[in-house]
C-alpha cells in the first residue's frame, strides 16, 4: 500500500465516532492494513465511484477481503497517495470527512485532488465508507 494519511484534528473533534475515523486514517497513513481493518466491520462496504471501474478502483468492495484486495491493487495504478483529511463532521452515526489527497501517477506526476469520505458507523466499527471525488481529474492523472 503506497498511501499515507495525516488526519487534521481540531478542538471540536470528540467522541467515539470521530476518534474511530481518526484511527482509520492513522492506520491508512502508516500502511497498517491490520490496524485499518480493526476499525472496519467484517462486512464493511468500501465504495468508490463507478467512473474508476476501468482501473479496478471503482464499485463496492465487500468485507475485509475486499478492502485488502483493493488496497493491494492501488499501487498497480498509482505511484502513491497521501490523504490529508481536514474537516470531520458528525451527524448521528455518520462522519463526513473533507480533505485533499496528494496523488502521484505511475509516471511520477503529482496533483492535489479534493475528496469527501462518508463513513457510516455501527457497533463501534465503520460499516460503510464511500469515497467521493472528481473522477475525470483522477483519470487524467492516471492516464497522463
Amino acid at each position: 500500500m503506497t498511501q499515507t494519511a495525516t488526519p487534521a484534528r481540531t478542538q471540536a473533534d470528540h467522541g467515539p465516532h470521530i476518534d474511530l475515523i481518526h484511527r482509520a486514517y492513522r492506520a491508512f497513513g502508516s500502511r497498517d492494513v491490520p490496524g485499518l481493518l480493526e476499525t472496519l466491520a467484517p462486512d464493511v462496504e468500501w465504495i468508490h465511484p463507478e467512473g474508476m471501474t476501468a482501473y479496478g478502483l471503482g464499485g463496492t468492495k465487500h468485507g475485509h477481503t475486499g478492502v485488502r484486495e483493493f488496497l493491494a491493487h492501488v499501487p498497480t495504478v498509482l505511484g502513491g497517495m497521501r490523504l490529508e483529511p481536514a474537516e470531520f463532521v458528525q451527524s448521528g452515526n455518520r462522519v463526513v470527512v473533507f480533505g485533499t489527497r496528494q496523488v502521484t501517477s505511475r509516471s511520477g506526476r503529482t496533483e492535489t485532488l479534493s475528496f469527501v469520505h462518508s463513513w457510516t458507523l455501527s457497533g463501534g466499527k465503520a460499516v460503510r465508507m464511500e469515497d467521493i471525488f472528481d473522477t475525470a481529474a483522477f483519470q487524467r492523472l492516471i492516464e497522463g
